[in-house]
């Protein structure tokens, strides 16, 4: 961690020589193997891409704020769309060397092994995890989502890392999880591991389709639906 040099990236938000050295080649590896892709990422230098054309979204340290303190929640995201249809994902844990995977349609695992979601389907049974923006005010809707949750699930918890949150979620380790304002490359691999490992995913609000609008996503992903239907009917009507 001493390494690296940090720097601010806005208010309470922490940035390091690690995510630009991890974006730059990360970067140059995936369009070096595929250079008429898209791609888009934390740290900028984004290549844009016709709608069709597949587009890989990136974070190349999710979680920076754990990374500087030392505090073992924090991950590298990557994905591969094509529009908002989520094709191949990856997130990888250094400190527990953990390597979460899942294509469409394939299934999902961790270090090569099938995992699935828990079978939780009662809300008062769940462990639920939340992210929080970097800064918020006592009446955030973030704040006012989580006083009207905590009545109502066995515990929350808050990591610090959206994508670790997610993964955890498809390896059964929570039972769900809520955002409703994030960036694509926080939750593009994500969203399909858990719903490649058998999670529930839906949009929010729900009558916004099927799919999350990776240009803006808000979503519940769940264990069971049953699970996801109760979450959201405590989760506050607006934000």
């Amino acid at each position: 961690v001493g390494r690296f040099a940090v720097s601010n990236k806005g208010p309470r938000e922490r940035g390091t020589e690690a995510d630009l050295a991890a974006q730059r080649e990360i970067r140059r590896m995936l369009l070096g193997a595929f250079p008429a892709h898209g791609f888009i990422g934390e740290e900028g230098e984004h290549v844009r891409a016709p709608a069709d054309v597949p587009c890989w979204y990136v974070d190349p340290l999710d979680g920076t704020t754990n990374y500087v303190h030392g505090a073992p929640a924090y991950c590298v995201s990557v994905a591969l769309a094509r529009g908002d249809e989520l094709l191949v994902g990856t997130i990888y844990d250094p400190v527990r060397d953990e390597c979460f995977t899942a294509r469409a349609g394939g299934g999902a695992q961790r270090n090569g092994r099938p995992i699935r979601v828990a079978t939780t389907s009662t809300l008062a049974d769940a462990l639920v995890a939340v992210c929080c923006p970097a800064h918020v005010d006592r009446d955030a809707p973030s704040v006012r989502d989580f006083l009207a949750v905590l009545p109502a699930v066995q515990a929350v918890r808050r990591t610090g890392s959206t994508a670790s949150n997610l993964a955890y979620v498809a390896c059964g380790r929570f039972d769900a999880f809520w955002l409703r304002s994030i960036r694509p490359w926080d939750v593009a691999a994500g969203l399909l591991l858990v719903a490649a490992a058998g999670g529930t995913v839906r949009p929010m609000p729900p009558q916004l389709g099927r799919r999350v609008p990776l240009a803006d996503p808000a979503f519940v992903v769940a264990a069971s639906p049953a699970l996801a239907d109760e979450l959201i009917a405590v989760l506050p009507e607006t934000g």
